[in-house]
């Protein structure tokens, strides 16, 4: 893995009092116990509306997320382009219940679009579907139960709930495609648990339909973790050549392993997620290999923070002769994270966007605990971090010494 090695080039956006900030966040990150308790903390002031701003926003906040709006993103977005790596603006607002909320963040989404078509270094947007519809409606669109590997019904279409809402919500990512078709920036649809998710995949294979023909602007997201989401993916491949439309996919591993398996548990259905890393690991890595295999169909975006998934992405781009540069192909990591990874694929000539959040810190305190929970150990993602991070420092410190003679 001799790529992610030049620390040289992984923080070369970092000062030198950014990278100690960095080493004193994931130090702290890394002991589970103050991580669990930093966010029950931080929920029981949500709840109280015990303002948090002050202490989160210069901190942590200001590590993993590029600003509370658009315009204090624009520093963050213009350095990252300096070495070659470029942005996802994600206004990270989920859960949202009322109209207004809807309407509001709608309205910012649009604003990210805007951006996107003026800024070359912006080549994503993307959205929530619980930002532009309240859980309950999705939820009520749910009465199912996911189905097991050995099921032979799989269900991929839209489960019947009210019509007004299912049409309303239908609207809501209508217009945002619509938004995304008319300025030619790709918009990516999160993914949900999967409980939620039949109606997403529904609306947004509809979506892909309208709007894909020339080029892929809806993306929807697979999340790996799902033991039933290979299938889906050849399905999907299937019905984008029959019906001679562009597949847009972005592939993550899975972001609410503890929810799935717990709701599973309650209601008394098969867990939806594989039982092991290795396994999810292995889907991962063969979607990778599926999609590259029909790379005239698709364009991939590859959320990975995963060495050897990135290394298989790169040797098989090699060996299927596709260029370093093409479009068709992005990797990504988040932002304040695994920068080892970004800098250097963008070094290498790679298409790299940084996953960057931004939004009101009461917002993203939901954001910021899933980011805590994640590097709450020293042997995991924290151990990685700081691994890196304190053979830069050492790096630092021993050039400087050389240039002062020492």
């Amino acid at each position: 893995m001799q790529i992610f090695q030049n620390t040289e080039t992984a923080f070369r956006l970092k000062t030198n009092k950014e990278l100690r900030k960095a080493s004193a966040l994931f130090r702290l990150m890394s002991y589970p116990l103050l991580v669990g308790l930093s966010g029950k903390l931080a929920n029981v002031a949500i709840h109280l509306n015990i303002p948090l701003r002050w202490i989160v926003k210069p901190t942590i906040f200001s590590h993993f997320c590029g600003g509370e709006t658009i315009e204090e993103c624009r520093n963050v977005i213009d350095r990252l382009s300096k070495f070659k790596v470029e942005s996802v603006l994600d206004f990270a607002a989920e859960n949202q219940e009322s109209d207004d909320q809807i309407e509001s963040v709608m309205h910012e989404i649009k604003r990210t679009m805007k951006l996107a078509n003026e800024t070359s270094s912006v080549p994503f947007t993307v959205f929530k579907p619980t930002a532009i519809a309240p859980v309950r409606f999705l939820s009520a669109a749910a009465q199912y139960i996911p189905p097991s590997p050995d099921d032979n019904n799989k269900k991929y279409s839209a489960i019947s709930f009210r019509e007004s809402d299912k049409e309303k919500f239908r609207q809501n990512i209508r217009d945002l495609c619509q938004s995304a078709y008319e300025k030619r920036i790709p918009v990516m649809i999160d993914a949900e648990e999967s409980y939620l998710q039949d109606i997403v995949d529904s609306l947004v294979m509809e979506m892909m339909e309208l709007y894909n023909k020339e080029k892929a602007i809806v993306f929807n997201t697979l999340q790996m973790y799902r033991h039933d989401r290979l299938d889906f993916l050849r399905d999907c491949i299937n019905i984008a050549k029959e019906k001679k439309y562009h597949l847009g996919l972005k592939l993550v591993r899975g972001a609410y392993m503890e929810q799935e398996r717990e709701r599973a548990l309650k209601m008394g259905y098969p867990s939806p997620i594989y039982p092991d890393k290795q396994s999810t690991d292995k889907a991962f890595n063969l979607a990778i290999e599926i999609c590259l295999e029909n790379i005239n169909r698709i364009n991939l975006f590859a959320g990975t923070h995963n060495e050897e998934s990135l290394l298989l992405l790169m040797n098989l781009m090699k060996s299927k002769k596709i260029r370093k540069n093409n479009t068709r192909v992005y990797v990504s990591q988040l932002y304040g994270m695994s920068d080892h990874i970004s800098f250097n694929m963008a070094a290498h000539s790679f298409n790299v966007a940084k996953y960057l959040p931004y939004g009101p810190v009461r917002y993203l305190i939901p954001y910021l605990i899933r980011r805590a929970e994640e590097n709450k150990s020293v042997t995991g993602q924290a151990g990685r971090e700081l691994h890196f991070i304190k053979r830069e420092i050492k790096r630092r410190k021993t050039s400087k010494n050389k240039k002062d003679g020492n």
